[in-house]
């Protein structure tokens, strides 16, 4: 079993249903931080001391507060760490259980497991400890679809924004100048109307509304 845990979790709660978990499993060292900033000192300093940790469980979700941060969220910790310290193992333990943002940590930021919140979630955590220890990927039961074969759709982030900004019913010149306003290219009209059809060809949508409610039912936006 892992001997040196650590835990990025701001509720209390959360962390110690994670921590009495990880000591029933024999953890012998177990940290807790609220914030992404003190998991990456912690973790920097550790690896330094050469005693370093072996596994992170981290959320993706803080709450802001007064205190500024280099990482407001465990996206940016998880994408930095596995430059920095390729050798710790990352587990995220979320609510979130969009496809696309678990296929996205798991083929860009290299994590090792992702675990959704809820009834059932220290169980799963308990099996991702186990997976990951023997150096297999685990995903819980509402994400298993992220690596099927199925759901490998050419999508990137360009295309999940223009939905998303469809889905809260802005029209294609509101997003237009949305994107400018944002620096996201191409922004032009015929530029959207272009992405748009190549969407509702490759997802077989009759039109947008018909485009949003395919590309929701897939956990994408």
């Amino acid at each position: 079993m892992f001997s040196k845990v650590l835990v990025s979790e701001d509720m209390d709660d959360i962390h110690r249903g994670i921590h009495n978990l990880l000591m029933e499993l024999g953890c012998k060292e177990i940290n807790q931080v609220q914030y992404c900033d003190d998991a990456y000192l912690r973790l920097k300093k550790a690896s330094i001391d050469n005693a370093p940790y072996e596994l992170l469980i981290t959320d993706l979700s803080f709450k802001s507060d007064h205190r500024n941060q280099r990482f407001s969220n465990g996206d940016d910790l998880i994408k930095t760490l596995k430059q920095e310290l390729p050798h710790i193992k990352v587990i995220v333990y979320s609510v979130e259980d969009r496809l696309q943002k678990v296929r996205m940590l798991l083929n860009e930021f290299g994590i090792n497991a992702y675990v959704c919140k809820g009834r059932r979630g220290l169980s799963e955590l308990s099996k991702a400890i186990h997976a990951v220890l023997k150096n297999d990927t685990y995903l819980s039961t509402e994400v298993k679809n992220a690596l099927s074969p199925k759901n490998e759709l050419e999508i990137d982030n360009y295309d999940i924004e223009l939905v998303k900004q469809l889905s809260l019913g802005h029209s294609q010149e509101q997003i237009s100048i949305y994107f400018k306003n944002n620096n996201l290219t191409p922004s032009s009209l015929s530029s959207l109307e272009k992405r748009l059809n190549k969407l509702r060809i490759q997802f077989r949508a009759n039109n947008a509304i018909h485009l949003v409610a395919i590309v929701k039912d897939l956990g994408l936006i």
